[in-house]
């Protein structure tokens, strides 16, 4: 979501569950084409400035896009995906692999890398030597679908193993998931990359193999093309001295130390020139595609440079990716605010005045940041008093030691006292769920190592939000987090939430834009809003069975698809060309929306398909199309979709094969996965 830690400003735009709340996968190839703009620029100067290397965190290949699926909220990096349906994934997916990577027929503008392949979405303290074990069905219908669009409509340029295990071995040496899978069966002509470190991995956590030579000659020879890491100052020496290879000490071998003990494995006969060579093809061949050893005047964007970073154009695009990210989970009435009418506004909360939190993990830093206290002060002007109070910190240490004293409370109560409405801000933040945190202490309750062990709100905010309720004022909450939040209490007794993600450098001018009614609120949720913690089975059981709306069971807070917006839209007409298709047909579906309200918006329409008589066990709803369309007040516009018959499918473990069954379906029309508003009965009819 925006160039990281290259010296300079860059443009930040919000996180990537932010980018998928807004369902608009045009926007996001927009956004991407910006990045790839910037990395560009940044690219030239650097290269122009130090003797032609581009040196690290000046390249042009990037880890990026994170497609696992959000299958637990309490995983760290959920914030980094997509969501938790394959399909709203692989559209989000390809959008921005396209963006990144360009469409210039020779070249690359940058290159993507879809990761982390395959299985991989939690625990972080355990993803070293974690062995996944999902079902069949799962890893072929959950797991593998987006990394499957990624190669063969995105035509993304690398892919990246992760640490963990698939079935017993690791993925960075899974002859299966990066020979037979991704080459021979979807045609990924690119390079694989291992994530950092991983290649130790094999060998200091999951013990899969005796020596360092094993490991690299493995690696090698099942597709991994590249060792991601640090490399050593003195990487001879790791060279066939067992020494330096330590189980107790691994940050002195892992990463590209790894590689250079090849030629100790190629000595011993443990692999050949010929496996080498073919690694070595892969990586200089994307070299070529990003035009590195070609004259400039043959490579498009070797004009750009720092002054094509950062532009009011990109910070301009930043802010409409804000402001359709921005989700509105409740709202009785109460928004959005008039301010002509408002003389005293009290906002408190933890996040309301900390840059960090519009940023997220993985970030570069913007030249200039939009507060969500900073936003609401500028969207009333000098006309209305803004009282600001932290009133509590985000959590509290397990032991105490940082507990508030009384008066933070007590304060934020006195200034809600004097307000007409209450605006909280608070959440959690992008340093308390992260990536791994090696060893990190178990320092506060409900997060452990960079994932969430619970996922309610914590106990010293909810203190303050019931006590703020107290006084009787209006009251709107702005939740920050990077995945669903537990907040029964405030659902049942507040006038409005929000959810604003970590929303990029402006995401405090996005949420004053939609507090006040600048902007109509459009996002839709990308993941489901559980009621509690013990909704969710264990975060180490990779099977899908009660999770994710396609198969739980109980009543979500917010529903997957959820999105409230200040007008009503109605849905009618819904009509289908024929009733009975082929697998191999695609379904033209057609039907009307209506902005019913008083104000323009704009409505994501989501088509939803159920299989009703299938032999085998199947999702209770499954995503199969979506369109985002704005609509003037009173007006309605017929709507139109393609929706293939092969989304229809499902992984048969008996043929194993993917097949379309012959029967009876239903495509459901609506707002939500909750908000059905029109079924459509559609045939698959057996093949003659």
């Amino acid at each position: 979501h925006g160039i990281q830690d290259h010296g300079g400003a860059a443009t930040v735009f919000p996180q990537s569950i932010g980018m998928a709340s807004t369902w608009d996968p045009a926007l996001i190839h927009q956004e991407a084409d910006a990045i790839s703009t910037e990395a560009r620029g940044i690219h030239n100067d650097y290269v122009n400035s130090h003797n032609g290397n581009s040196g690290e965190h000046h390249g042009l290949s990037f880890y990026s896009p994170n497609i696992n699926i959000t299958r637990d909220p309490r995983w760290g990096r959920a914030q980094e995906t997509y969501g938790e349906d394959p399909f709203l994934i692989s559209q989000m997916a390809v959008a921005f692999i396209h963006g990144l990577q360009g469409d210039d027929p020779h070249y690359y503008k940058t290159i993507a890398c879809a990761k982390h392949y395959a299985v991989h979405d939690g625990p972080e303290s355990d993803r070293r030597f974690f062995n996944a074990k999902p079902p069949e069905r799962d890893l072929y219908e959950t797991y593998l679908p987006a990394f499957e669009a990624a190669v063969k409509e995105g035509h993304v340029g690398s892919a990246m193993g992760a640490y963990s295990s698939l079935y017993g071995i690791p993925d960075c040496a899974n002859e299966f998931l990066l020979t037979d899978l991704l080459r021979k069966q979807w045609g990924f002509d690119g390079f694989v990359t291992s994530d950092g470190g991983a290649i130790w991995d094999i060998w200091g956590e999951h013990e899969y193999m005796k020596t360092p030579e094993e490991i690299t000659a493995a690696a090698v020879k099942a597709g991994c093309d590249l060792c991601s890491g640090v490399v050593p100052r003195n990487p001879a020496a790791v060279v066939g001295n067992p020494a330096n290879w330590s189980k107790d000490n691994p940050r002195r071998t892992r990463g590209g130390a790894c590689f250079y003990v090849l030629p100790s494995a190629l000595k011993e006969g443990l692999i050949s020139e010929k496996d080498i060579d073919l690694a070595v093809t892969r990586e200089l061949t994307a070299n070529f595609r990003l035009g590195m050893y070609d004259p400039p005047s043959m490579v498009p964007w070797s004009n750009l440079s720092t002054a094509d970073v950062d532009t009011p154009e990109h910070r301009a695009l930043a802010l409409k990716v804000s402001d359709e990210s921005i989700v509105l989970l409740k709202n009785d009435g109460l928004l959005p605010l008039d301010p002509d009418k408002i003389k005293r506004i009290a906002v408190i909360g933890p996040n309301a005045d900390i840059e960090d939190v519009l940023d997220g993990s993985y970030h570069g830093k913007s030249s200039k940041y939009t507060t969500i206290l900073a936003g609401i002060k500028q969207a009333v002007g000098k006309e209305v008093n803004v009282e600001y109070q932290a009133g509590c910190p985000v959590v509290v240490k397990t032991d105490g030691s940082d507990a508030p004293n009384s008066s933070m409370a007590d304060q934020a109560v006195a200034a809600a006292k004097s307000a007409d409405v209450v605006i909280y801000v608070g959440g959690i933040n992008p340093s308390l769920e992260n990536e791994e945190q090696h060893n990190a202490p178990r320092e506060y309750d409900g997060f452990y190592r960079g994932d969430r062990t619970t996922i309610e709100l914590p106990a010293v905010q909810e203190n303050l939000i019931k006590a703020l309720a107290a006084t009787g004022k209006p009251m709107i909450f702005i939740n920050c987090s990077g995945s669903a939040m537990a907040m029964p209490w405030e659902a049942e007794h507040l006038s409005a939430i929000m959810q604003a993600w970590y929303s990029g450098q402006d995401g405090g001018q996005a949420v004053a834009d939609v507090l006040f009614g600048n902007v109509n609120p459009s996002g839709k949720l990308p993941i489901t809003f559980y009621r509690s913690t013990h909704d969710l089975p264990s975060i180490e059981n990779y099977s899908m069975k009660n999770r994710t709306y396609r198969y739980f069971t109980g009543k979500p807070l917010f529903a997957f698809g959820h999105g409230l917006s200040y007008t009503h839209f109605e849905y009618a007409d819904a009509n289908m060309k024929g009733s009975s298709f082929t697998s191999k047909d695609s379904i033209q579906l057609s039907f009307t929306i209506k902005n019913a309200g008083k104000r323009d918006g704009d409505e994501i329409a989501q088509v939803y398909y159920r299989h009703l008589d299938s032999a085998l066990p199947q999702a209770q709803l499954a995503l199969c199309g979506f369109t985002r369309t704005t609509l003037a007040a009173g007006k309605s516009t017929m709507i139109t979709l393609d929706v293939p018959a092969e989304r229809f499918r499902y992984w048969n473990p008996d043929k194993k094969q993917y097949v379309v069954e012959p029967g009876h379906y239903e495509l459901l029309i609506g707002a939500a996965s909750d908000d059905i508003r029109l079924k459509v009965p559609v045939r698959i009819a057996a093949p003659e």
